[in-house]
């Protein structure tokens, strides 16, 4: 029986003149970054606030003023102070939702809402994936303007080390392996070459190991979540470093390595800063930054993610004089949430909602695209570095080859 696509008024459907049933076809997007443990609820974010912004406070750690008591000396010993701070956050709101032709269903036998209605928790779950992945890009292009430019105020001096001073924030909050491969075939060395066959198995992945040290030194926490491209997968399964044991959070099993050190989220959602972004980046004064990808070593309920009480989550509408009678339905789903990394504050736009690419651009007196950038040095990342130290952050982009 020949299928068609050319029915008047019924074009987005594949039709036959016997009935048979409709499947669906699997979705296949990039796995899904929401429903992991880098996302947490904040009760110290409020949704209820009366514009696009809310704001968080908090005590600063203090620097006391220790003094010697004396019996002799009669001056008065020296107060320690004590200080605050505040970060901004941002709401963003979301809609989807389609249309059928009432009368349409004379001739598909099929409800042209229901792949809409069945499909939506898909949809919206990818939506809050790709915003994820947009505000992990907007903190490595803020810390990447830290280090390798002047955005934390002075000339940037590169990524962490292990023995930076944290609280100085002209050390953008990043690892740059420079030219080592992450990841190396039986035969070959950092560098590509084939000179040496040695370098396999656990040096494969020794660079994550540094780059987790070098962030939180003697802060190291027990375990962190490592988001893999399937390249880096692929490679840490052929030098056998994937622990034979999974790790249970919530309703995922992770695969780990290291003994349940990294929790593996492997995704091919793209994750890397473009050449164009990095050459951008690197025209500032500070020191360059050399890796051309980029991987993300992401603490446990490093983002807040809280979901907002949007009105008329869903609505139908109906127009019955449309198509000469026959009539339209409509239905849209609506929802909303703040996205807020630990340790940061909102300097993107407050009058508005933003989309994923705001997440991710540059501040040069207004956002625009970090390649738009006119002088370098004056710009930061829509997210500015609230914390006091880079100890209390959890987002760590590792740069490398």
């Amino acid at each position: 029986m020949t299928a068609r696509t050319n029915v008047g008024g019924a074009d987005n459907f594949v039709l036959q003149e016997a009935i048979g049933a409709y499947t669906d076809e699997a979705y296949t997007n990039a796995k899904k970054l929401s429903g992991t443990g880098l996302v947490s609820d904040n009760p110290n974010v409020n949704r209820d606030t009366e514009t696009y912004v809310g704001q968080m406070r908090w005590f600063k750690p203090m620097n006391p003023t220790i003094n010697v008591a004396s019996l002799t000396v009669s001056t008065d010993g020296t107060p320690s102070t004590y200080a605050s701070d505040y970060l901004t956050y941002v709401k963003t709101a979301r809609t989807y939702g389609g249309t059928k032709v009432n009368l349409q269903q004379l001739v598909t036998q099929q409800d042209g809402l229901a792949k809409i209605s069945r499909d939506f928790t898909e949809h919206r779950t990818q939506d809050e994936h790709n915003a994820i992945l947009a505000v992990l890009r907007g903190v490595a292009i803020a810390e990447a303007l830290n280090g390798a430019a002047s955005a934390g105020g002075g000339t940037g001096l590169g990524g962490q080390t292990f023995s930076n001073d944290p609280t100085d924030k002209k050390y953008g909050f990043y690892v740059d392996m420079g030219a080592a491969k992450l990841i190396n075939k039986v035969g070959y060395q950092a560098d590509g070459t084939t000179a040496n066959a040695a370098y396999v198995g656990a040096q494969r992945a020794e660079g994550f190991l540094e780059a987790f040290g070098k962030a939180y030194k003697d802060y190291e926490p027990e375990y962190a979540y490592l988001i893999t491209s399937p390249e880096v997968m692929a490679s840490l399964r052929t030098a056998n470093l994937v622990d034979s044991d999974r790790v249970r959070d919530g309703s995922i099993n992770f695969q780990t390595i290291f003994q349940g050190k990294f929790r593996l989220i492997q995704t091919r959602a793209t994750q890397s800063l473009s050449s164009a972004e990095l050459t951008k980046i690197n025209t500032g004064a500070g020191v360059d930054i050399v890796g051309t990808k980029t991987s993300f070593i992401v603490l446990p309920g490093a983002l807040a993610m809280v979901p907002l009480m949007v009105p008329e989550p869903v609505e139908i509408e109906r127009k019955a004089a449309a198509y000469k009678g026959g009539g339209t339905t409509t239905i849209w789903y609506r929802w909303g949430y703040i996205l807020a990394p630990a340790g940061y504050n909102w300097a993107g736009s407050a009058d508005d909602f933003p989309a994923d690419a705001d997440y991710y651009k540059a501040i040069e007196t207004t956002p625009k695209v970090l390649t738009d950038v006119t002088t370098i040095a004056n710009a930061t990342g829509t997210w500015v570095r609230k914390a006091n130290s880079a100890l209390s952050l959890g987002i760590l982009p590792v740069f490398h080859s």
